[in-house]
C-alpha cells in the first residue's frame, strides 16, 4: 500500500519558502551577547549543581582534611615538637595548604570527564567567551576550597589551634590560599585536556603533588634538611604559600612570602592558562 497525503479541510496551505520563513527565524533585534563574566558564572553554577546532585564529591574536602590533621598531629607532633599542642600551631596552616592544593587536581578530572561525554563539543558551538567553561570550572571549585578550609579550621579549633591573627588573619590566609589554588588548578585543566582518561589525570597529578607538597616547610622547618635540599625547598611555591598563610594566621604580614605566592600564581596562569586554551581550541 502507498500512503496518501493527508487532505486538509478549508483553504490550501501556502507554499513554504525561504523568503516566508526568514521573518520568523530572524528577528529584527537579536538578544545581547552575554558577557564573559556572566557566562563564567553560569558555568561555575553548573559546577556547584554537580556537587549538589553528587554530594559524595565533598568527601575529599571533609573527611580527608580531618584525617590528615588528626593523624599528623597525634602521630608526629610529640616526636617533632615535643608537644602535640605546640606542633598543632605550626602544622595546621601547613596541612591546610597541603589539603587544598591536593584537591585542585579534581578540576582536571572533571574537565576530562566532560570531554569523554562529549559535553565540550556543545560548549565550543555556543556564542560565548571561549574560556568561560574553564573559568567556570575553577570558580565552582573555589567553593570546594573554601569549604575544605572551613572544615579543617573548625577541627583545628576543637583540637586547640589558636591563631594569634584572629578572624582577620585567618580570613586573609584562606583568601590567599583560595586565590593560589585557583591559579594552580590551571595546571590540571591542561592535563585534563591533554590526557585520555580521568585515571591518567589523577595518576599524573599525584606524581606532581606528592613531591611538591612534601618537599616544603609544611611539616618541618627546612633548616633541619640537607643543604642541597634546602635550596629546593626554600624556593618552592608551596613553601612560600605555607609561610604566607602561617604568617597571616599568626598575626604577621609576611609581605615577601605573599608577593612570592601571588607571583607564582600569576606565572601558573600565564603559562598553563595559555597552554590550556590552545589545547581547548584545537581539541
Amino acid at each position: 500500500m502507498t500512503a496518501t497525503p493527508t487532505q486538509t479541510r478549508g483553504e490550501e496551505l501556502a507554499p513554504v519558502t525561504a523568503d516566508s520563513l526568514a521573518p520568523l527565524l530572524v528577528s529584527a533585534q537579536r538578544p545581547p551577547r552575554p558577557s564573559g563574566w556572566a557566562t563564567s558564572v553560569a558555568f561555575g553554577w553548573r559546577a556547584v549543581l554537580k556537587i549538589k546532585h553528587v554530594p559524595e564529591q565533598l568527601f575529599d574536602v571533609t573527611a580527608f582534611p580531618i584525617m590528615m590533621v588528626l593523624m599528623y598531629t597525634y602521630l608526629f607532633g610529640g616526636a617533632l615538637a615535643g608537644s602535640t599542642q605546640q606542633y598543632l600551631q605550626f602544622l595546621l596552616p601547613g596541612i591546610l595548604v597541603m589539603s587544598i592544593v591536593m584537591i585542585t587536581m579534581y578540576t582536571g578530572v572533571a574537565v576530562n570527564i566532560d570531554i569523554e561525554k562529549g559535553v565540550f563539543d556543545r560548549f565550543r558551538t555556543l556564542p560565548i567567551w571561549r574560556p568561560s567553561p574553564m573559568v567556570g570550572y575553577l570558580m565552582g571549585d573555589m567553593l570546594r576550597y573554601a569549604m575544605g578550609s572551613a572544615v579543617m579550621l573548625a577541627v583545628g579549633l576543637i583540637m586547640g589551634f589558636r591563631p594569634a591573627g584572629g578572624v582577620p588573619g585567618v580570613l586573609a590566609g584562606v583568601a590567599l590560599l583560595v586565590v593560589f589554588s585557583f591559579c594552580f588548578s590551571w595546571v590540571w585543566t591542561m592535563f585534563g585536556l591533554l590526557l585520555r582518561t580521568e585515571k591518567s589525570v589523577m595518576g599524573v597529578s599525584m606524581m606532581v603533588l606528592f613531591p611538591a607538597t612534601f618537599l616544603s616547610n609544611i611539616f618541618v622547618d627546612p633548616s633541619t634538611m640537607p643543604g642541597w635540599l634546602q635550596a629546593f625547598v626554600n624556593n618552592s611555591p608551596i613553601t612560600h604559600l605555607a609561610s604566607a598563610v602561617r604568617g597571616l594566621m599568626a598575626g604577621e604580614w609576611p609581605a615577601a612570602e605573599i608577593a612570592w605566592s601571588l607571583g607564582w600564581g600569576g606565572v601558573l596562569v600565564a603559562v598553563f592558562g595559555t597552554v590550556t586554551m590552545r589545547l581547548y581550541n584545537r581539541k
